[in-house]
């Protein structure tokens, strides 16, 4: 099975939506999982499985709110296909 990295600002709706599914009220501290990745920095993340491969989410303070904020009837996506959450003010200060 492969095992992929993944920034929040890089989650397909395919991903987000099985992401919001699994974890529908938030991810907690035993969810997250702790490695170090091939530049030797430690990185926090959430699993989310396919068929055939593992994702690990990076945890990030946004990435709670992209989870709670994502309409799976209604969203927008990115010219990559990444689902874009609209962006609060609030959240860079």
């Amino acid at each position: 099975m492969k095992r992929i990295i993944v920034d929040y600002k890089k989650l397909t709706p395919e991903l987000l939506t099985r992401l919001t599914e699994k974890f529908p009220d938030g991810y907690g501290d035993d969810d997250i999982i702790t490695f170090d990745d091939h530049h030797n920095q430690t990185i926090e993340a959430v699993e989310v499985k396919t068929e055939d491969t593992i994702y690990l989410v990076k945890v990030h303070s946004k990435l709670h709110y992209t989870m709670a904020n994502f309409d799976s009837d209604n969203f927008t996506v990115n010219d990559l296909g990444n689902v874009i959450v609209e962006k609060d003010d609030d959240l860079d200060n």
